[in-house]
């Protein structure tokens, strides 16, 4: 497969590894001392910042006129998003052009972590519900959410904005909340919140298995040597 070309307006972002080139604790990749052919690898793997209001799909749907991923980047022919994010949801979605890589990151064995701006000052009978599992409606079924580990945020979590207007706090407290699966069920966090009592204002995805959403910024692009995923079981909360 040939390099990707990147249109020049929107570059694709790549973070700088350690100059050591063995070293294998970053998942980013060492464009100063490596090329993307120079890759033992017959894929192409990325980490993104998927903004608000986009949809997480290269193709359109027919009567929806919402922006999609291919208008972040250039990528190459094949890629897909690996799982989704909802248009109205933010942070980290990984891409890819393996088929088993993405069926791999979607199973229950790799952790999702969220964290979650809700209506009101979340207290600790709701954190416990969420760790404990809620009952959500699914297709029109009820569903008994799975336990997970959730825990209020001490302080705001520095994250770029995302083009609207926060709701006024005179209406009333706002808080975060950080919560991890390994389900990924149709607006699953939005729906524990919600059953917990405490509607989701906004919801970003800062991690995926061991790769972090750090420091991007919204939209951002970055190319990744691998998707190798340390597995954490939802056995181990």
């Amino acid at each position: 497969m040939t390099e990707p070309q990147m249109p020049e307006h929107k570059p694709i972002q790549r973070s700088q590894m350690n100059e050591n080139t063995d070293n294998t604790s970053s998942d980013e990749l060492n464009t100063e001392s490596v090329s993307v052919k120079e890759i033992s690898q017959l894929h192409y793997h990325f980490k993104i910042f998927k903004p608000y209001g986009y949809l997480s799909q290269f193709v359109p749907e027919r009567r929806k006129s919402k922006k999609l991923l291919a208008e972040l980047a250039q990528f190459p022919a094949g890629t897909m998003a690996i799982g989704r994010l909802d248009h109205d949801s933010e942070g980290l979605l990984l891409l890819t052009t393996d088929g088993m890589v993405s069926h791999n990151v979607r199973s229950k064995k790799v952790e999702k972590e969220y964290y979650v701006q809700v209506d009101g000052d979340i207290d600790a009978a709701a954190i416990l519900r969420l760790q404990t599992g809620v009952e959500i409606g699914i297709k029109g079924e009820k569903y008994l959410t799975l336990p997970c580990k959730a825990f209020k945020l001490a302080v705001e979590p520095e994250l770029p904005a995302n083009g609207r207007k926060p709701r006024d706090p005179k209406h009333g407290p706002m808080s975060w909340v950080s919560i991890t699966i390994a389900e990924g069920k149709n607006r699953q966090i939005r729906k524990m919140t919600a059953a917990a009592g405490f509607p989701t204002l906004r919801l970003v995805r800062v991690r995926i298995g061991n790769i972090h959403l750090d420091k991007m910024q919204s939209a951002e692009v970055i190319q990744l040597k691998d998707l190798l995923m340390s597995e954490t079981l939802a056995s181990s909360l």
